[in-house]
């Protein structure tokens, strides 16, 4: 499947699953968008592509409130999170992130708004292509956790009834922005 096909489909999966998807030119945009949409305190854990891009830097210019320590005290008061992403599955609009660290955890759970920035580079096809990639993960890193995150935090009552965000962010934001990394196994 070409990567432009590949592309379109996750953002019409990621958007039918409630996840607002941007694509950004660089990551200034990226910072801007983040900041605009962030209301409030926003947890920053460590992930290499945030330290490739100086995001951390760019949030401060754009006058946000960053968490980067002592997450289990500050996290309950953030009303957003930014992560990375291993890589993404375009028929589900699936962002897939090594999870282990509890900051990126945190960041992923607590706050309101979760920030995903991905690299349209690691968005495969489906769970078929994701096998391989899954498969050379676990061998590197076989007691690491995975999260699968699809849209918004959901969950039904047993009469079906659905509502966003009791257990986790209300709001997905996946910022796709090139050039962050083309290696699934980095963040």
């Amino acid at each position: 499947m070409a990567e432009k096909v590949r592309i379109s489909q996750f953002v019409e999966s990621a958007t039918k699953a409630g996840a607002e998807v941007l694509r950004c030119e660089s990551p200034a945009v990226a910072a801007d968008y983040i900041q605009g949409k962030a209301a409030g305190c926003i947890l920053l854990p460590s992930f290499a592509s945030a330290e490739h891009i100086g995001l951390g830097g760019l949030l401060r210019e754009a006058g946000c409130e960053l968490v980067e320590d002592d997450f289990r005290a500050r996290g309950p008061a953030a009303m957003a999170g930014v992560t990375g992403a291993n890589f993404a599955i375009a028929d589900t609009g699936t962002v897939v992130l090594e999870s282990t660290p509890e900051a990126i955890r945190l960041a992923t759970t607590l706050p309101e708004r979760h920030f995903v920035l991905v690299d349209p580079r690691k968005i495969v096809a489906d769970g078929l292509e994701a096998a391989g990639v899954l498969r050379q993960f676990h061998q590197q890193q076989p007691r690491n956790y995975l999260a699968y995150i699809t849209g918004p935090s959901r969950t039904a009552d047993i009469e079906r009834v659905l509502t966003i965000g009791v257990h986790g962010p209300r709001e997905l934001h996946i910022l796709l922005l090139e050039g962050l990394s083309d290696d699934p196994l980095e963040m």
